[in-house]
Order: C-alpha cells, then structure tokens, then sequence
C-alpha cells in the first residue's frame, strides 16, 4: 500500500496499529496527536493510568509506550512512508515521549512493513504451547528484530530457562501475598463492557496442573472457584528481554524491540505471551540477570512457543481517534486476545 497523502484514513491506520501495541495491566496509558506543520505523530504518556505499586518508575509505562511507536513505525512503512522515530525530545516536556515523523522515503520503506499483517493477530496466549521447539531460524530473527531497536535477547539452556521461572514464581507468589499489590492488580479487573481499560473478569486464564508455568492471577488469592486447571508444556521455551543501560531513554527501546520480536513471532505463526512479575521486585529483577551477560538490565521475560490462541471474553480496547495538532487520547481498538503486558508487563 502506497499513500503520498496523510489523510483521516491514513491516521487512523496509523494509530490503529499503535493502540494495538500490549500494555501493563491493559491501561492504554498514552496519547496521540498529529502535527500537520511537521507532519509528525506524538505520543505523549497517560500518567493518570500508572499503577503506583507494580510500576512505581514508569518503566513497564515506557516499555507500553515503546511497543506503540514501533507498531506506528510498522503502520507507516506499510502505507508507504520512511518513519523518523525520536525519542524523548523535548527535555522541557517529560510526558512527549516520542515523535514519529513522516517522509517520503528516496528508496523502498524499511523492510519491517512486511509485519503490518502480523499487528493485527498479535496478542498474547496463557494458553499450554504444544511443547514442539520453534526453529532455530524463527528464534534467530526475533534476536535480531530486538537487537535492530537497540535491545537483547537472551534465550536460555534448559537449568536457566528453570531458574528464569523459578524466579517469576517466586514474584507471583510475592504478589498475590501483598495485600496492597492484590489490591491495585483487582482494580483492573471489570465486569465484562464496563470500561475499554482493564481485565474483563470472565478472561480464562487456565492454572498449570503441575505448578511449573507461573502464569499470572490478577486476582490473588484465594483461587477463583471453578479455575481451570491444564498441563503446560514441560519443556518451556523462554527469552529475557534486556537492556545495556536502565533509563526511561532505554525502556522506550526496549519496547520497540519486544514489540519487534513479538511481530516476528506471530508472523511465523509462534504464540507468545509475557512474564513480568519479576521486574516488578527490584531483587527479583536482579536475580534475572543473565550470568554471562555483563551490564545486563532485565525488561521482561517473553514465553513462546506453538499452542492454540486465547479463549475467553475479549479484552476490551478504547477507540482509535486522531486528536488534531495537539496531542489528544486515543485508545486502542478491538483485540481477539487478553491484556498483554498486564500478566507479564
């Protein structure tokens, strides 16, 4: 698809793809606007839906927000034009966290427009994956989609695939014990149509039988009566997202490369799904470190693998509406599968 013309239909393809991006908790905690004189979109931060105690930095808010500019990235190459991405550019402005501009681009658009398919199917899957390894090829190419945006992934041996859970199910446990965290967590859980922002209550979120897969409970305790319960894979296939520095700069990177290795996977037919717990502890996040990885500072774990897609009520998504010159909300449209980030960032 080619367009010389930044029409309300380009716009809304546009932001479309962004508020398609996974979010902490399903909070959709950013802006749009448009900007007709540079012809240039920007994303500024909703701080109003932070959450206080999971993310008490901004970081998961940043790693949202960075998965957004890299599916507006994607939107524009597939409409024809060569996205300028600069993050953080008005130092007089915390909450302008990035601006895409729009060029016409002197040879072809980057090659990531091919992903423009994937935006749309991604989401995540708490579902049991198969258990069949994913290529070495797929694997390969989300490694190198992660390390395009300036990030790292780490894939694991099978004891450090073991470790990288044991220390997520330790921060599951912290979390459903934290009567505060149950608290903030609940908060985002909504009876099904009654907020485009959230958790719908009747989302499945199957248990593993076997206590080995730390899939998140949004819930706490004590279990939700009727929960159901299945055997995830016993040979689980992991990759920790990390980055060389720690700053809001970093954490916007490293939100264009998980969502860059998301859309790998899922146009390979790979489902994901995001670990997160962990980075919500600052020792537990330290202890996710890759040993051999010096410098080394944990974003999240992605789990993926091959398996059947999300089941239950779809998570609700707020409407894609460009607001003019100025910045203005947009949220995001409807997505087949659960909250994203929220069980995991």
């Amino acid at each position: 698809m080619r367009t010389d013309k930044i029409d309300a239909l380009a716009l809304e393809t546009l932001l479309a793809a962004a508020v398609a991006a996974p979010s902490i908790h399903n909070t959709q905690p950013w802006r749009f606007g448009f900007d007709l004189g540079s012809r240039s979109v920007t994303v500024h931060a909703d701080r109003s839906r932070s959450l206080a105690l999971a993310d008490p930095d901004g970081r998961a808010l940043y790693l949202s927000v960075g998965a957004a500019v890299f599916n507006l990235r994607v939107a524009a190459a597939h409409l024809g034009w060569q996205p300028a991405p600069h993050l953080l550019p008005d130092p007089h402005d915390p909450d302008l966290l990035a601006t895409v501009r729009l060029t016409v681009p002197a040879t072809a658009p980057p090659d990531h427009r091919t992903l423009y398919a994937a935006v749309a199917r991604r989401h995540s899957s708490r579902m049991p994956f198969t258990g069949r390894p994913v290529p070495e090829p797929v694997v390969a190419e989300m490694v190198a989609g992660a390390r395009a945006e300036g990030a790292h992934l780490h894939v694991p041996d099978i004891p450090g695939t073991r470790r990288l859970l044991r220390v997520t199910s330790a921060a599951e446990l912290r979390n459903a014990a934290d009567m505060a965290r149950t608290a903030e967590s609940r908060a985002w859980v909504a009876p099904p149509g009654a907020s485009p922002y959230g958790i719908p209550c009747t989302t499945v979120r199957p248990l593993d039988a076997a206590g080995r897969m730390p899939m998140r409970d949004f819930t706490g305790r004590p279990p939700v009566p009727g929960r159901p319960r299945m055997r995830f894979e016993r040979h689980a296939q992991v990759a920790l997202l990390w980055t060389a520095g720690d700053r809001p700069h970093d954490w916007l990177r490293a939100g264009q490369a998980l969502e860059h290795a998301l859309l790998v996977a899922t146009a390979h037919g790979v489902r994901t799904s995001l670990l997160h717990q962990a980075m919500e502890w600052p020792d537990l996040r330290e202890a996710m470190r890759a040993p051999s990885v010096r410098g080394c500072s944990p974003q999240v774990l992605i789990r993926f693998g091959y398996g059947p897609g999300a089941r239950g009520t779809p998570t609700p998504r707020a409407g894609a509406h460009p607001a003019g010159r100025r910045a203005g909300h947009a949220g995001r449209p409807s997505d087949p599968g659960p909250p994203d980030l929220g069980d995991g960032a």
